[in-house]
């Protein structure tokens, strides 16, 4: 089982597809990964020697990912708390945040619904 940024890879999938395993590697960067260190994305996990390991580790340690990319998610969103922007605020509701309605929908993001008495009329 491949390894890579401490995230085991599944070993009958595509290289191309199992990067994106890892936090912060989507298709569009696994692409580019592969075709800087000169692997094809069709070849399976399973199947890939220790040079062509190397050449992915080495450039998928100079990307931020996994636990370094979330805790700087986490400090960007605290951020917006703190200053009390519009985001910051939504975040502390823990209401959608990009401008979707609230009336109906964002079910998610708000729970279960909470009947009102005499909401009907």
């Amino acid at each position: 089982m491949a390894r890579f940024a401490g995230v085991d890879l599944p070993r009958d999938k595509r290289i191309e597809v199992a990067l994106t395993y890892i936090y912060g590697i989507g298709p569009t960067t696994a692409k580019n990964i592969l075709e800087e260190a000169n692997v094809s994305g069709d070849i399976r996990v399973k199947d890939l020697d220790e040079k062509q390991e190397n050449a992915i580790r080495v450039i998928i340690d100079q990307i931020k990912t996994e636990g370094d990319l979330r805790r700087e998610t986490a400090l960007n969103i605290k951020r917006l708390m703190e200053i009390g922007s519009y985001r910051g605020i939504r975040h502390r509701k823990n209401l959608p945040s990009r401008g979707q309605r609230t009336r109906t929908n964002a079910r998610t993001c708000k729970g279960p619904r909470r009947t009102v008495a005499n909401k009907k009329k």
